[in-house]
């Protein structure tokens, strides 16, 4: 077995150990609400960290739920990863929320698992799966609570529908699962929200980016990143001319 499958594979198996560990807290029915999620986000996270920090030494590390160490700056291998992805829709006994397990090197999204726990789905980047063609009409997936105003204006420029998500791994998921065609993020998140889920995206042959076209790139000093576009490659040039008239 290559590195690369045995990380994808180590990437796979943790995301659904912590999703099983979630399911686990959720279902015990001794929560609810933010200390559930609070909970839920400590108790991913040690597992999650504790197992790299022992099966990759070697390699850096950044958590969401983590102080960040910036040792991992001087690592060309950094495992970036988010325990809950959705914090808000776990805590509310939903099943758009995600954990997020990725690997970049030298700053290129390369390796990754985004597990749906409560789906009972992991999409990962070394098993690809066929993503369904487009309908005539296209789907925007956005957040359930604060859609992003590009993403609406792009919406509209298209006449694609729009699908209210939560999490950006469900979000980011739902195109490659066929519920979704374009997610353009333009509200801002961290590494640790789109590392997996470019990394799964890309494997799975969409385009992925940021909202000018650019690559996204990790491991950074400053963790933050303004968006995020992913869609099918045939639709990117469409979604560019709307995103120019905004």
């Amino acid at each position: 077995m290559t590195a690369a499958a045995t990380d994808a594979a180590l990437a796979a198996h943790l995301a659904h150990v912590a999703g099983a560990l979630l399911m686990a807290v959720r279902d015990s029915g001794t929560l609810a609400g933010k200390p559930l999620g609070y909970t839920g986000d400590m108790i991913a996270n040690r597992f999650l960290v504790e197992a790299l920090r022992e099966q990759r030494p070697a390699d850096g590390l950044l958590s969401e739920e983590e102080k960040d160490c910036p040792i991992r700056l001087d690592r060309s291998r950094v495992w970036i990863v988010d325990p809950v992805d959705g914090t808000r829709e776990y805590a509310e006994q939903r099943g758009d929320w995600a954990v997020h397990v990725g690997l970049a090197i030298d700053g290129v999204p390369t390796t990754g698992a985004v597990a749906l726990p409560a789906l009972g789905v992991v999409l990962r980047s070394d098993r690809i799966v066929p993503v369904p063609p487009a309908p005539p009409r296209l789907r925007m997936v956005v957040s359930r609570s604060r859609p992003a105003r590009e993403a609406v204006a792009v919406a509209d420029a298209l006449d694609a529908e729009l699908v209210p998500m939560g999490s950006a791994g469900a979000k980011a998921m739902s195109v490659i699962l066929g519920q979704s065609d374009i997610y353009l993020h333009s509200g801002g998140q961290y590494e640790w929200d789109s590392c997996a889920p470019a990394a799964v995206a890309l494997a799975h042959g969409l385009h992925v980016s940021q909202i000018d076209g650019s690559p996204l790139v990790y491991n950074r000093h400053d963790t933050y990143m303004p968006d995020l576009l992913i869609c099918r490659h045939e639709h990117f040039p469409m979604v560019m001319d709307a995103l120019a008239s905004v």
